[in-house]
């Protein structure tokens, strides 16, 4: 099913969406200064193209180590990425999902509408992978703090 909901996905607007947020990324990146940013970009962008069956997860999460995007330097670029447009993608992305969950037919699209709408929030230090490697990476970081509790 996912395979049939990413195919109608990307046929009605995600290829075109996908490629925006990439456009917006190259962008970034010719700034330099919009790097970062740039990054966020690809990351939504590729979630953006085939949404069914990927999430987007902190990179901490995935790694078990801190880097520039998931500390403190991420934090700050995430606030101004949610003052500076954040919030309004987020916005427009609900905006689709209600509009979808209207349709009824059209309830699968309005979650993944939802999960855009949560990356378009913060996307700085977040990885897009198959839900399989989300959750494995959710429960391996589990064991690592229970362990790191229990020393």
């Amino acid at each position: 099913m996912k395979a049939l909901g990413n195919v109608l996905w990307f046929i009605f607007g995600g290829f075109i969406a996908g490629l925006l947020w990439w456009l917006a990324g190259v962008i970034m990146f010719i700034s330099i200064v919009g790097i970062p940013w740039g990054k966020a970009c690809f990351a939504i962008g590729t979630l953006s193209f085939f949404p069914f069956g990927k999430e987007a997860v902190n990179r901490e999460i995935l790694t078990g180590k801190k880097d520039v995007g998931t500390g403190g330097w991420g934090t700050f670029g995430n606030v101004l990425w949610f003052i500076f447009g954040g919030f309004w993608l987020a916005l427009s992305h609900v905006f689709a999902a209600i509009i979808s969950f209207i349709t009824i037919i059209g309830i699968p699209f309005g979650i993944q509408h939802g999960k855009l709408a949560r990356i378009s929030l913060s996307p700085i230090g977040k990885e897009v992978v198959d839900k399989e490697v989300a959750e494995q990476a959710r429960k391996k970081n589990a064991e690592r703090v229970v362990e790191e509790y229990s020393n």
